[in-house]
């Protein structure tokens, strides 16, 4: 099928000045001006006229949990409660409403609950008549569970349980992989179609799914490529797999991609160094300033060499989930001796990557860059948390939670960035991904709206080692997303220097105001390799 789309405006530096473009079959068949869409209308089997919206690359989400998602859109949503009343109440009724079925939740924040902490197993208990419970805090490191979870998981026998009912580390682990081991085929595959449709309705195209056995078994990332494939049924947005698994050497690597039948692009993504900041598991030089604790480092700088020296020699990516200091230098640590025995040039070669990356000082950045990785990074954790009145301060002082987050000064040493959501984390929002960044709650890790953008669309498609996706171009995959976006401007990253409206006679292809105050473009349809994933009219 072929598609002529006249009549707005279209974000491609290769072609500035074009206001239509002609999609067929899969790719960009044709851009050009308005003058010329009329010849161009006897080729298509559907003309749109764009009424002056902006079609642009559909942005890529470098950071997803697609099942988790999918679970928490249809499970219970605590980000909004505001007290552990509330919460057992909704947990109350899920029970009651339920049939036995396990009660899920997501997204509590005792920062954000009167009572300043959150329910206790004892009171999901009683709430529940002694059902199953999981309430995962909403930085997915630790969650409340209740007692009939924790016995059926053994959760007290294993590490991070405490007899309120709190769950992190491996007691975590265990009770998240009781309730998602247990989900039935047509459970998982419902969950994770809610989620792909939900990411295609925000204008992504693309999500990088971050599988790992202690968010979900393996035949989970399995069934999610085989959904979002050609043979899926309905268009849903591609997924690029990863798999955070510890591997020992090469043969190991190959016998765990045989295993899992999936054409993976690394063993990365959620192998984790460390834990998060919010549940106080992220690992740190120095201590939390409101608990006793420097966090926990997971990982070896030994088991980090051997993984990568294993994914490099395999053609595989290597990455790992960090966020403290104290977990970075552990990661980095194990990359140096791991080009010490696979020669820096080979792992340069790899693109290996690592996701959150909150806390780099100058050094770790220059060793970022010397090494060729790729910063997979959530602007939204900056927004929601960032600041001196914000979870990382109150965590870290207010002086270590400036530092975090440096996005203008990872750019700036040269190391490749990709934006994501960590989603369920934080949702679907991709616009407000870019916000973030450009207003960034640190002025001078600002970064300018191109450059944001980049980071979302051509930057995640680079991070999954796919650098000729991600723009709108003759020939390209004709993977874009349309939006109702009102005037474009050419944002800098600096305050001083005032947003101002293109002049379409300087070849700059402007974007979206995204000033703090203004709403977000609204997606009118998402289109993935030709076929229409989102359609806002349908």
């Amino acid at each position: 099928m072929s598609t002529l789309y006249r009549g707005g405006a279209i974000y491609s530096p290769a072609s500035p000045f074009a206001t239509a473009l002609l999609v067929d079959g899969d790719t960009v068949a044709w851009l050009g001006a308005e003058e010329a869409a009329g010849s161009r209308a006897g080729e298509a089997d559907e003309v749109v006229d764009l009424e002056g919206a902006l079609v642009a690359p559909a942005f890529v989400d470098a950071h997803v949990h697609t099942t988790e998602t999918g679970l928490a859109l249809g499970g219970l949503d605590l980000r909004s409660a505001r007290s552990v009343a509330e919460i057992l109440a909704a947990v109350e009724h899920a029970s009651r409403t339920g049939r036995g079925r396990p009660v899920l939740g997501h997204g509590w924040d005792e920062r954000n609950l009167a009572e300043g902490r959150p329910p206790t197993g004892a009171e999901l208990d009683r709430a529940s008549a002694g059902g199953v419970v999981y309430l995962g805090r909403v930085d997915s490191h630790s969650a409340i569970v209740s007692s009939a979870l924790a016995a059926a998981a053994g959760a007290r026998n294993h590490a991070g349980w405490t007899d309120d009912g709190r769950v992190e580390r491996d007691a975590h682990h265990a009770v998240r992989s009781t309730t998602r081991e247990g989900l039935s085929a047509a459970a998982r595959g419902e969950a994770q179609r809610t989620a792909l449709s939900a990411a295609a309705a925000a204008g992504i195209g693309c999500v990088h799914e971050m599988s790992a056995p202690h968010i979900a078994p393996e035949t989970d990332l399995a069934a999610l490529v085989a959904l979002a494939g050609p043979g899926g049924g309905d268009p849903l947005p591609d997924v690029v797999p990863y798999r955070g698994q510890l591997v020992a050497d090469e043969a190991e690597a190959k016998e765990l991609l045989a295993r899992l039948g999936v054409q993976v692009a690394g063993l990365a993504g959620d192998l984790n160094a460390d834990g998060a900041v919010g549940s106080r598991t992220a690992a740190f030089r120095a201590p939390y300033i409101d608990a006793d604790t420097y966090g926990h480092v997971y990982l070896t700088a030994e088991q980090i060499r051997d993984h990568v020296v294993a994914c490099t020699a395999a053609g595989l990516q290597a990455g790992f989930h960090v966020i403290g200091d104290a977990g970075l230098d552990a990661v980095l640590e194990g990359f140096r001796r791991a080009a010490e025995r696979a020669g820096i040039a080979a792992v340069r070669a790899a693109g290996h990557r690592l996701e959150h990356v909150e806390t780099p000082d100058a050094d770790a950045i220059a060793r970022l860059a010397d090494l060729g990785l790729v910063a997979s990074v959530q602007p939204a954790f900056d927004a929601a948390w960032g600041g001196r009145g914000g979870m990382y301060a109150a965590r870290l002082g207010a002086d270590r939670a400036a530092r975090m987050n440096p996005f203008a000064s990872l750019a700036a040493a040269g190391v490749p960035l990709a934006f994501g959501s960590d989603s369920p984390v934080t949702p679907f929002a991709p616009w407000e991904g870019v916000r973030a960044a450009v207003f960034h709650t640190d002025a001078e890790q600002r970064i300018s709206a191109k450059a944001a953008f980049a980071a979302h669309t051509r930057g995640a498609w680079r991070a999954a080692r796919r650098p000729g996706e991600g723009a709108i171009a003759v020939g390209a995959p004709a993977t874009l997303a349309v939006w109702a976006a009102g005037d474009l401007v050419v944002k800098a990253p600096d305050d001083r220097i005032q947003a101002w409206s293109t002049d379409p006679r300087s070849g700059t292809p402007g974007l979206p105001d995204l000033s703090p105050g203004t709403s977000a473009p609204r997606c009118l349809r998402t289109v993935v390799r030709g076929r229409v994933a989102y359609d806002a009219v349908a």
